[in-house]
């Protein structure tokens, strides 16, 4: 039984909009239909419109004035609201006051990286320039092979070491799936840490990683965005640390496909083993020449070859942490990227 004392607009549709529509004079018992309620939108856009035009008719000339400079005020918002969101990195890069709370290595401003090459997978650190500690492909199985990813760690912890601003990054992936989810980066982070980073002790507290790199190029370009999240800025100077026959590789190629001025990288290279030196001379030509073609590794070969390197799937999460070159992480081309830099 419904006790309310109107049924249900849903059980009784026409009695609920009789209701609405309709209201009962208690004194007379005759139903009369409910004003509708003055709307004031009208009136009031016929009195601006009249203001306006009075005024006009007494300063023309003052009111087309106005008019115009708020028509190009409001052009010139819709037209910078479109080339931030078009050119996002060309927005001027500004490092804040706040951000020595926000970044924990703000004071930092130049970069060391170490390029990874293998996967330490040992349990047992006093192994450390065995080859049957690290995953080795093929044409890396050579004597004398691990000592050589040793001389990079310790090269870059030596740079890092000549200055207090630098921060030592050591860039790589979890590229290969045999040895696991381990990357590069942290194998090489490991090694330093057994060596006693090769008594200097102080650059512990600034050497960290960056473990997405799949190549060369991404070592390079992928660390400076780890620089950028970890400081709150760019790196005034850069330095890589890798085998000296890819000098022409890091320096040349992958540099100025960021666009990053020369006068402000600088290259350390070590020697390859005696027993690889030739195959990897023939190697490196053949790398090279793609990177000529494909400065970014975004198409062909290049790409497939990190789709290889990357056996877990790993999400990466740049340009998140540096969005100043977002543009850059999307660019997909021979030419050098058009846009703008922090560092041009």
């Amino acid at each position: 039984m419904n006790q309310y004392p109107f049924e249900s607009s849903s059980n009784n549709p026409n009695k609920a909009s009789s209701y609405y529509a309709y209201q009962t004079d208690i004194e007379s018992g005759a139903v009369r239909k409910s004003r509708k309620p003055k709307t004031l939108c009208p009136k009031m856009f016929k009195s601006l419109g009249t203001r306006f035009h009075h005024l006009f008719r007494l300063h023309p000339i003052l009111v087309l004035i106005v008019c115009i400079s708020f028509g190009i005020i409001t052009v010139l918002i819709l037209l910078s609201s479109v080339y931030v969101n078009r050119f996002p990195s060309a927005v001027t890069y500004k490092k804040n006051d706040w951000d020595n709370d926000v970044y924990p290595f703000a004071n930092l401003k130049n970069l060391v990286m170490v390029a990874g090459h293998s996967v330490y997978t040992s349990s047992n650190c006093g192994k450390i320039d065995k080859e049957e500690s690290w995953f080795l492909e093929s044409y890396q199985k050579h004597p004398g092979q691990a000592a050589t990813f040793l001389s990079h760690i310790e090269k870059g912890v030596e740079a890092a070491g000549r200055e207090d601003e630098s921060l030592l990054l050591f860039s790589g992936g979890e590229t290969r799936k045999e040895a696991g989810p381990r990357s590069e980066a942290q194998s090489y982070w490991t090694v330093a840490e057994s060596k006693g980073w090769f008594g200097k002790d102080d650059v512990r507290s600034r050497a960290l990683t960056e473990e997405h790199a799949r190549d060369s190029f991404e070592n390079l370009f992928f660390s400076v965005c780890r620089f950028r999240e970890l400081t709150g800025s760019y790196p005034h100077n850069i330095t890589v640390v890798s085998y000296d026959f890819k000098e022409e590789r890091f320096a040349h190629l992958h540099r100025s496909a960021m666009g990053f001025p020369e006068s402000r990288f600088f290259y350390l290279g070590t020697p390859a083993s005696l027993s690889s030196k030739e195959g990897a001379l023939k190697g490196e030509g053949v790398v090279r020449a793609q990177f000529q073609e494909d400065p970014y590794g975004c198409d062909g070969s290049l790409w497939r070859k990190k789709l290889k390197r990357d056996p877990f799937h790993r999400a990466i999460p740049y340009p998140n942490g540096c969005p100043e070159i977002g543009g850059l992480f999307r660019y997909c081309g021979s030419a050098p990227y058009p846009g703008s830099l922090p560092w041009d």
